[in-house]
């Protein structure tokens, strides 16, 4: 530890730039994929103003479990498929991966395809389980 100490010390330039940038990194990734949401509020959107769950996630990964009434259209042909949601584009969005780590990708393309209200799941399906809500596999 007291070298820790040491090596800040004496290299407090190289020290500085490195916590610009890794700031710099955290502010860039948190803008990046849009909006997030929590479970709780996701629950709120879809009772309260009937957002559409849109799933990006791998065939197998929604065949094991899914929030009842998602649309499942896997993040690979998102870009050719954004069509079949131009019948929701009035109403939020919700984007759902796995863990939250390829939504805000998602995110990206369905806001240029034109859709204005779209929104990720913070965390993701992994968040949703942890936080004891309902899947369903029919």
């Amino acid at each position: 530890m007291d070298k820790l100490f040491e090596f800040i010390v004496n290299h407090y330039i190289l020290v500085s730039v490195f916590v610009a940038l890794l700031a710099a990194l955290a502010v860039l990734e948190s803008r990046r994929g849009g909006q997030k949401v929590s479970s709780q509020a996701a629950v709120g959107l879809i009772n309260r103003d009937e957002a559409v769950v849109v799933d990006i996630r791998d065939r197998k990964d929604f065949a094991e479990g899914r929030i009842t009434g998602s649309i499942h259209i896997p993040l690979s042909s998102l870009k050719e498929r954004a069509g079949e949601l131009k019948k929701h584009q009035d109403k939020q969005i919700i984007v759902v991966d796995k863990m939250g780590q390829h939504s805000g990708l998602a995110v990206k393309q369905l806001t240029a395809e034109g859709f204005a209200k779209v929104v990720r799941l913070n965390g993701g399906i992994a968040d949703w389980k942890g936080s004891n809500l309902p899947l369903t596999k029919k």
